[in-house]
Protein backbone atom coordinates (compact mmCIF):
# COMPACT_ATOMS: atom_id res chain seq x y z
CA UNK A 1 0.00 0.00 0.00
CA UNK A 2 1.55 3.26 -0.99
CA UNK A 3 2.23 6.16 1.86
CA UNK A 4 -0.68 8.81 1.53
CA UNK A 5 2.11 11.54 2.47
CA UNK A 6 6.04 12.24 2.92
CA UNK A 7 7.79 14.97 4.13
CA UNK A 8 7.14 17.16 6.68
CA UNK A 9 3.59 18.44 6.77
CA UNK A 10 3.18 22.06 8.38
CA UNK A 11 -0.03 20.59 9.79
CA UNK A 12 1.82 18.04 11.43
CA UNK A 13 4.82 19.61 12.36
CA UNK A 14 4.35 23.40 12.46
CA UNK A 15 1.29 23.01 15.11
CA UNK A 16 0.51 21.83 18.29
CA UNK A 17 -2.16 19.79 18.18
CA UNK A 18 -2.73 16.57 20.39
CA UNK A 19 -3.34 13.43 18.76
CA UNK A 20 -6.43 11.41 19.66
CA UNK A 21 -5.56 8.39 21.65
CA UNK A 22 -6.96 5.40 20.22
CA UNK A 23 -5.11 2.21 21.21
CA UNK A 24 -4.68 -1.14 18.27
CA UNK A 25 -8.09 -3.10 18.60
CA UNK A 26 -8.09 -6.10 20.63
CA UNK A 27 -10.24 -9.10 20.55
CA UNK A 28 -13.62 -9.73 19.49
CA UNK A 29 -15.56 -6.92 18.60
CA UNK A 30 -19.55 -5.83 17.25
CA UNK A 31 -20.72 -3.11 16.17
CA UNK A 32 -23.62 -1.35 14.32
CA UNK A 33 -20.82 0.05 11.88
CA UNK A 34 -17.60 -0.33 11.26
CA UNK A 35 -14.75 1.95 9.52
CA UNK A 36 -11.90 1.31 7.46
CA UNK A 37 -9.88 4.72 7.34
CA UNK A 38 -9.01 7.24 10.41
CA UNK A 39 -9.02 10.62 8.04
CA UNK A 40 -11.55 13.25 7.96
CA UNK A 41 -14.12 10.94 6.23
CA UNK A 42 -13.83 8.22 8.78
CA UNK A 43 -14.02 10.75 11.50
CA UNK A 44 -16.62 12.35 10.25
CA UNK A 45 -19.03 9.71 9.77
CA UNK A 46 -17.91 7.95 12.96
CA UNK A 47 -19.21 11.29 14.91
CA UNK A 48 -22.68 11.74 12.78
CA UNK A 49 -23.67 7.78 13.80
CA UNK A 50 -22.62 7.83 16.69
CA UNK A 51 -24.15 10.93 17.84
CA UNK A 52 -27.30 9.12 16.21
CA UNK A 53 -26.89 6.57 18.51
CA UNK A 54 -24.95 3.80 16.57
CA UNK A 55 -22.16 1.68 17.82
CA UNK A 56 -19.26 2.46 15.93
CA UNK A 57 -16.14 1.09 15.57
CA UNK A 58 -13.66 2.80 13.54
CA UNK A 59 -10.05 0.93 12.77
CA UNK A 60 -6.75 2.86 11.23
CA UNK A 61 -3.63 0.97 9.81
CA UNK A 62 -1.52 3.58 10.96
CA UNK A 63 -2.03 7.06 12.67
CA UNK A 64 -5.43 8.74 12.74
CA UNK A 65 -5.83 11.98 10.69
CA UNK A 66 -1.54 11.60 9.14
CA UNK A 67 -1.97 10.12 5.80
CA UNK A 68 -3.66 12.15 2.90
CA UNK A 69 -5.87 14.58 5.44
CA UNK A 70 -2.11 15.60 6.73
CA UNK A 71 -1.18 16.39 3.27
CA UNK A 72 -3.93 18.39 2.25
CA UNK A 73 -4.04 22.34 2.04
CA UNK A 74 -7.51 22.17 3.06
CA UNK A 75 -9.38 24.47 0.99
CA UNK A 76 -12.83 24.08 1.73
CA UNK A 77 -13.73 24.63 -1.68
CA UNK A 78 -17.52 24.04 -3.02
CA UNK A 79 -16.05 24.15 -6.88
CA UNK A 80 -15.48 20.27 -7.95
CA UNK A 81 -12.35 19.79 -9.37
CA UNK A 82 -14.18 19.55 -13.16
CA UNK A 83 -15.23 22.90 -14.63
CA UNK A 84 -19.41 22.77 -14.58
CA UNK A 85 -19.12 22.47 -18.69
CA UNK A 86 -17.36 19.17 -18.63
CA UNK A 87 -20.03 18.03 -16.03
CA UNK A 88 -22.42 19.16 -18.05
CA UNK A 89 -21.59 17.71 -20.83
CA UNK A 90 -21.19 14.39 -19.47
CA UNK A 91 -24.22 14.39 -16.59
CA UNK A 92 -26.69 16.92 -18.24
CA UNK A 93 -26.85 20.70 -16.91
CA UNK A 94 -29.42 18.95 -14.35
CA UNK A 95 -27.04 16.42 -13.24
CA UNK A 96 -23.98 19.07 -12.78
CA UNK A 97 -25.76 21.42 -11.26
CA UNK A 98 -26.94 18.93 -8.45
CA UNK A 99 -23.55 18.07 -8.19
CA UNK A 100 -22.34 21.32 -7.39
CA UNK A 101 -25.15 22.35 -5.07
CA UNK A 102 -24.33 19.28 -3.04
CA UNK A 103 -20.95 20.45 -2.61
CA UNK A 104 -21.86 23.82 -1.90
CA UNK A 105 -24.31 22.62 0.72
CA UNK A 106 -21.10 20.27 2.09
CA UNK A 107 -18.94 23.78 2.57
CA UNK A 108 -21.63 24.94 4.12
CA UNK A 109 -22.54 22.39 6.50
CA UNK A 110 -18.73 21.39 7.28
CA UNK A 111 -18.11 25.14 8.44
CA UNK A 112 -21.18 24.79 10.69
CA UNK A 113 -20.12 22.10 12.24
CA UNK A 114 -16.73 22.76 13.00
CA UNK A 115 -17.59 25.82 14.47
CA UNK A 116 -19.86 24.38 17.21
CA UNK A 117 -17.97 21.14 18.07
CA UNK A 118 -14.97 21.50 21.04
CA UNK A 119 -11.62 22.54 20.09
CA UNK A 120 -12.13 22.69 15.82
CA UNK A 121 -9.71 25.06 14.78
CA UNK A 122 -11.24 28.48 13.30
CA UNK A 123 -12.36 28.41 10.27
CA UNK A 124 -12.06 31.04 8.01
CA UNK A 125 -14.61 32.65 4.99
CA UNK A 126 -12.12 33.04 1.70
CA UNK A 127 -13.34 33.74 -1.70
CA UNK A 128 -11.64 31.72 -4.20
CA UNK A 129 -10.50 32.75 -7.77
CA UNK A 130 -10.16 30.68 -10.67
CA UNK A 131 -8.04 32.37 -13.20
CA UNK A 132 -5.88 32.03 -16.21
CA UNK A 133 -2.89 33.78 -17.09
CA UNK A 134 -3.22 33.09 -21.02
CA UNK A 135 -5.37 35.25 -23.44
CA UNK A 136 -6.34 32.47 -25.86
CA UNK A 137 -8.08 30.83 -22.44
CA UNK A 138 -10.29 33.77 -21.29
CA UNK A 139 -13.37 33.19 -24.17
CA UNK A 140 -13.56 29.46 -22.75
CA UNK A 141 -13.10 30.81 -18.74
CA UNK A 142 -16.13 33.55 -19.79
CA UNK A 143 -17.90 30.63 -21.41
CA UNK A 144 -17.86 28.66 -18.13
CA UNK A 145 -18.97 31.36 -16.59
CA UNK A 146 -22.25 31.71 -18.03
CA UNK A 147 -22.86 27.75 -18.23
CA UNK A 148 -22.84 28.57 -14.19
CA UNK A 149 -24.85 31.31 -14.35
CA UNK A 150 -27.92 29.72 -16.70
CA UNK A 151 -27.50 26.80 -13.72
CA UNK A 152 -28.01 29.99 -11.29
CA UNK A 153 -24.77 29.03 -9.88
CA UNK A 154 -23.17 32.44 -8.58
CA UNK A 155 -19.87 34.08 -9.42
CA UNK A 156 -18.24 37.45 -11.05
CA UNK A 157 -16.16 37.87 -14.10
CA UNK A 158 -12.78 39.76 -12.88
CA UNK A 159 -10.52 41.46 -16.01
CA UNK A 160 -6.76 41.52 -15.14
CA UNK A 161 -7.33 44.92 -13.69
CA UNK A 162 -9.59 43.40 -10.95
CA UNK A 163 -6.99 40.55 -10.59
CA UNK A 164 -4.12 42.69 -9.89
CA UNK A 165 -6.81 44.64 -7.64
CA UNK A 166 -8.11 41.90 -5.69
CA UNK A 167 -5.84 39.31 -5.83
CA UNK A 168 -2.61 40.81 -6.50
CA UNK A 169 -1.59 38.78 -9.41
CA UNK A 170 -0.85 39.17 -12.88
CA UNK A 171 -3.63 37.46 -14.65
CA UNK A 172 -6.23 37.33 -17.71
CA UNK A 173 -9.19 36.93 -16.37
CA UNK A 174 -10.67 35.01 -13.28
CA UNK A 175 -14.19 33.63 -11.46
CA UNK A 176 -14.65 34.92 -8.25
CA UNK A 177 -16.80 32.57 -6.04
CA UNK A 178 -17.81 33.62 -2.60
CA UNK A 179 -18.59 30.89 0.33
CA UNK A 180 -15.08 29.14 0.59
CA UNK A 181 -12.97 28.66 3.75
CA UNK A 182 -9.80 27.18 4.82
CA UNK A 183 -9.10 25.00 7.85
CA UNK A 184 -6.27 23.06 9.71
CA UNK A 185 -7.18 19.83 8.15
CA UNK A 186 -5.35 17.67 10.81
CA UNK A 187 -6.76 19.63 13.61
CA UNK A 188 -10.40 19.67 12.04
CA UNK A 189 -9.29 15.68 11.74
CA UNK A 190 -8.66 15.32 15.43
CA UNK A 191 -11.71 17.22 16.51
CA UNK A 192 -13.99 15.18 14.83
CA UNK A 193 -11.97 12.31 15.89
CA UNK A 194 -12.70 13.78 19.77
CA UNK A 195 -15.80 14.35 19.59
CA UNK A 196 -17.01 10.86 17.81
CA UNK A 197 -15.18 9.50 21.17
CA UNK A 198 -17.38 11.71 23.28
CA UNK A 199 -20.38 10.20 21.03
CA UNK A 200 -19.40 6.67 22.06
CA UNK A 201 -17.46 5.72 18.82
CA UNK A 202 -14.42 3.54 19.46
CA UNK A 203 -11.52 4.53 17.32
CA UNK A 204 -7.87 2.46 16.86
CA UNK A 205 -5.19 3.50 15.49
CA UNK A 206 -2.58 0.63 14.32
CA UNK A 207 -5.17 -2.12 13.72
CA UNK A 208 -4.84 -2.74 9.60
CA UNK A 209 -7.90 -4.74 8.11
CA UNK A 210 -6.00 -7.35 6.28
CA UNK A 211 -9.41 -9.68 5.37
CA UNK A 212 -12.53 -8.03 5.20
CA UNK A 213 -15.40 -11.28 4.99
CA UNK A 214 -18.82 -11.71 4.48
CA UNK A 215 -20.69 -13.17 7.83
CA UNK A 216 -24.49 -13.61 8.06
CA UNK A 217 -25.76 -11.04 6.40
CA UNK A 218 -22.63 -8.64 7.66
CA UNK A 219 -19.35 -7.76 7.56
CA UNK A 220 -16.31 -9.49 9.60
CA UNK A 221 -12.70 -7.78 9.98
CA UNK A 222 -9.81 -9.60 11.10
CA UNK A 223 -6.86 -7.12 11.74
CA UNK A 224 -4.42 -10.30 12.84
CA UNK A 225 -5.07 -9.22 16.67
CA UNK A 226 -8.96 -8.67 16.39
CA UNK A 227 -12.07 -9.66 14.82
CA UNK A 228 -14.80 -6.79 13.97
CA UNK A 229 -17.89 -7.68 12.99
CA UNK A 230 -20.83 -5.11 11.57
CA UNK A 231 -23.79 -5.53 9.47
CA UNK A 232 -22.26 -2.52 7.40
CA UNK A 233 -17.99 -1.80 6.76
CA UNK A 234 -17.47 1.90 5.50
CA UNK A 235 -14.41 1.59 3.58
CA UNK A 236 -13.19 5.29 3.88
CA UNK A 237 -9.43 4.66 2.68
CA UNK A 238 -9.81 7.61 -0.24
CA UNK A 239 -9.12 5.45 -3.26
CA UNK A 240 -9.21 1.10 -3.79
CA UNK A 241 -6.48 -0.38 -1.83
CA UNK A 242 -5.26 -3.85 -2.62
CA UNK A 243 -8.20 -5.82 -0.82
CA UNK A 244 -10.32 -4.27 -3.73
CA UNK A 245 -8.04 -4.35 -6.71
CA UNK A 246 -10.34 -5.00 -9.20
CA UNK A 247 -12.07 -1.10 -8.62
CA UNK A 248 -8.59 0.23 -9.03
CA UNK A 249 -8.87 0.86 -12.42
CA UNK A 250 -11.31 3.70 -11.97
CA UNK A 251 -9.09 5.79 -10.62
CA UNK A 252 -5.88 7.77 -11.41
CA UNK A 253 -3.39 7.88 -8.75
CA UNK A 254 -1.57 11.27 -8.31
CA UNK A 255 1.01 12.78 -6.30
CA UNK A 256 0.72 15.83 -5.04
CA UNK A 257 3.47 18.63 -3.68
CA UNK A 258 2.81 21.27 -1.20
CA UNK A 259 5.24 23.86 -0.26
CA UNK A 260 5.03 26.43 2.96
CA UNK A 261 7.18 29.82 3.87
CA UNK A 262 8.07 30.93 7.30
CA UNK A 263 5.45 32.86 8.43
CA UNK A 264 5.73 36.43 7.08
CA UNK A 265 6.03 40.14 8.42
CA UNK A 266 3.53 42.30 6.75
CA UNK A 267 6.27 44.30 3.91
CA UNK A 268 7.31 40.73 3.14
CA UNK A 269 3.47 39.81 2.63
CA UNK A 270 3.09 43.30 0.93
CA UNK A 271 6.57 41.82 -1.61
CA UNK A 272 4.37 38.74 -2.80
CA UNK A 273 1.22 40.38 -3.28
CA UNK A 274 -1.32 37.94 -2.56
CA UNK A 275 -4.65 39.38 -1.27
CA UNK A 276 -7.15 37.58 0.74
CA UNK A 277 -8.55 34.99 -1.21
CA UNK A 278 -7.79 31.52 -2.46
CA UNK A 279 -6.48 30.83 -6.18
CA UNK A 280 -6.32 28.08 -8.58
CA UNK A 281 -5.67 28.27 -12.08
CA UNK A 282 -6.80 26.66 -15.35
CA UNK A 283 -3.61 24.88 -15.91
CA UNK A 284 -3.43 21.09 -15.66
CA UNK A 285 -2.33 19.87 -13.17
CA UNK A 286 -3.55 23.26 -11.79
CA UNK A 287 -1.79 25.49 -8.75
CA UNK A 288 -3.64 26.69 -5.53
CA UNK A 289 -2.10 29.32 -3.32
CA UNK A 290 -3.42 31.40 -0.38
CA UNK A 291 -2.29 32.79 2.95
CA UNK A 292 -2.80 30.66 5.89
CA UNK A 293 -3.86 32.47 9.13
CA UNK A 294 -0.63 33.02 10.65
CA UNK A 295 0.61 34.63 7.56
CA UNK A 296 2.71 31.75 5.39
CA UNK A 297 1.79 31.41 1.99
CA UNK A 298 1.23 28.14 0.93
CA UNK A 299 1.63 26.74 -2.25
CA UNK A 300 0.50 23.46 -4.51
CA UNK A 301 0.42 21.79 -7.70
CA UNK A 302 2.92 20.28 -10.12
CA UNK A 303 1.03 16.91 -9.72
CA UNK A 304 2.80 13.73 -11.43
CA UNK A 305 1.74 10.13 -12.13
CA UNK A 306 2.24 8.36 -9.46
CA UNK A 307 4.52 5.41 -9.50
CA UNK A 308 5.28 2.25 -6.50
CA UNK A 309 8.70 4.54 -6.15
CA UNK A 310 9.76 7.48 -6.32
CA UNK A 311 13.21 8.55 -4.69
CA UNK A 312 14.05 11.46 -2.43
CA UNK A 313 15.82 12.68 -5.03
CA UNK A 314 12.88 12.78 -7.35
CA UNK A 315 10.80 14.39 -4.95
CA UNK A 316 13.07 17.44 -4.16
CA UNK A 317 13.53 17.81 -8.26
CA UNK A 318 9.78 18.03 -7.69
CA UNK A 319 9.66 20.59 -5.11
CA UNK A 320 12.37 22.82 -7.17
CA UNK A 321 10.12 22.82 -9.44
CA UNK A 322 7.23 23.54 -7.76
CA UNK A 323 9.21 26.50 -6.23
CA UNK A 324 10.20 28.02 -9.87
CA UNK A 325 6.21 27.64 -10.65
CA UNK A 326 5.53 29.54 -7.53
CA UNK A 327 8.31 32.12 -8.12
CA UNK A 328 6.99 32.77 -11.65
CA UNK A 329 3.28 33.53 -10.32
CA UNK A 330 4.64 35.59 -7.30
CA UNK A 331 7.97 37.21 -8.40
CA UNK A 332 8.23 38.79 -4.90
CA UNK A 333 8.73 35.38 -3.58
CA UNK A 334 11.62 34.89 -5.19
CA UNK A 335 14.23 35.04 -2.43
CA UNK A 336 11.90 33.56 0.12
CA UNK A 337 12.78 29.78 0.56
CA UNK A 338 9.88 26.99 2.24
CA UNK A 339 10.13 25.95 5.63
CA UNK A 340 7.50 23.21 5.19
CA UNK A 341 7.60 21.12 1.92
CA UNK A 342 6.16 17.36 1.87
CA UNK A 343 4.42 15.32 -0.74
CA UNK A 344 0.97 14.30 -1.08
CA UNK A 345 -1.54 11.25 -2.57
CA UNK A 346 -4.79 11.23 -3.97
CA UNK A 347 -7.04 9.40 -6.11
CA UNK A 348 -8.91 11.35 -8.91
CA UNK A 349 -12.24 9.53 -11.41
CA UNK A 350 -12.75 9.98 -15.06
CA UNK A 351 -15.19 13.18 -14.24
CA UNK A 352 -13.85 14.71 -10.89
CA UNK A 353 -16.57 13.55 -8.70
CA UNK A 354 -15.89 10.86 -6.10
CA UNK A 355 -17.75 7.00 -5.77
CA UNK A 356 -19.62 7.68 -2.28
CA UNK A 357 -22.36 4.54 -1.55
CA UNK A 358 -22.66 0.77 -2.70
CA UNK A 359 -20.85 -1.70 -5.10
CA UNK A 360 -22.58 -4.68 -6.44
CA UNK A 361 -19.10 -6.93 -6.26
CA UNK A 362 -18.84 -5.78 -2.66
CA UNK A 363 -22.04 -6.38 -0.65
CA UNK A 364 -22.50 -4.75 2.51
CA UNK A 365 -19.80 -2.63 1.88
CA UNK A 366 -19.78 1.48 1.56
CA UNK A 367 -17.18 3.13 -0.50
CA UNK A 368 -16.04 6.82 0.01
CA UNK A 369 -13.02 7.04 -2.75
CA UNK A 370 -11.30 9.46 -5.15
CA UNK A 371 -12.20 12.91 -3.88
CA UNK A 372 -9.23 14.33 -6.25
CA UNK A 373 -7.96 17.74 -5.01
CA UNK A 374 -10.88 18.86 -2.90
CA UNK A 375 -10.68 16.16 0.07
CA UNK A 376 -11.65 18.01 2.87
CA UNK A 377 -14.74 19.04 0.79
CA UNK A 378 -15.77 15.60 -0.91
CA UNK A 379 -14.64 13.65 2.08
CA UNK A 380 -17.01 15.22 4.68
CA UNK A 381 -20.33 15.29 1.95
CA UNK A 382 -19.19 11.41 1.80
CA UNK A 383 -19.31 11.38 5.35
CA UNK A 384 -22.97 12.56 5.26
CA UNK A 385 -24.13 10.38 2.52
CA UNK A 386 -22.71 7.01 4.18
CA UNK A 387 -24.77 8.70 7.53
CA UNK A 388 -27.89 8.95 5.77
CA UNK A 389 -27.36 5.64 3.97
CA UNK A 390 -26.90 3.89 6.89
CA UNK A 391 -30.09 5.69 8.79
CA UNK A 392 -32.10 4.73 5.76
CA UNK A 393 -31.98 8.65 4.49
CA UNK A 394 -31.04 8.60 1.31
CA UNK A 395 -31.52 11.89 -1.11
CA UNK A 396 -32.02 11.53 -4.55
CA UNK A 397 -29.07 14.23 -5.22
CA UNK A 398 -26.58 11.19 -3.12
CA UNK A 399 -27.41 8.96 -5.98
CA UNK A 400 -25.07 11.36 -8.48
CA UNK A 401 -22.15 10.14 -6.68
CA UNK A 402 -22.62 5.96 -7.21
CA UNK A 403 -20.72 3.70 -8.59
CA UNK A 404 -22.89 3.23 -11.37
CA UNK A 405 -23.24 6.26 -12.31
CA UNK A 406 -23.75 7.30 -16.28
Amino acid sequence: MPRLRRGESLWLHGRKVAPVRAPALAGHHRADLAIVGGGITGCAAAHQLASAGARVVLIEAARIGRGSTAASTALLMQEPDADFGDLAGRHGASGARQAWEASRLAVRSLIRTLKRLPGAPQVEARPSIYFTQREELVAALKKELAARHRAGIAGEWLTAEGLRRIAGVAAAGGILTRGNAQVDPYAACMAFARAAQRAGAQLHEHSKARVIRQRGGGVEIDTGRARLSAPWVVIATGYATPEFRPLAGRFRMSDTYVVATRALARRARAAVGLRGVMLWDTERPYHYARWTPDHRLLFGGHDQPHKRKTTPATIDRRISALLAERNDLFPGARDIDCEYAWEGLFATTPDGLPYIGTHRHYPRHLFALGYGGNGMTFGFLAAQIIARHVRGRVRPADTLFRFNRA
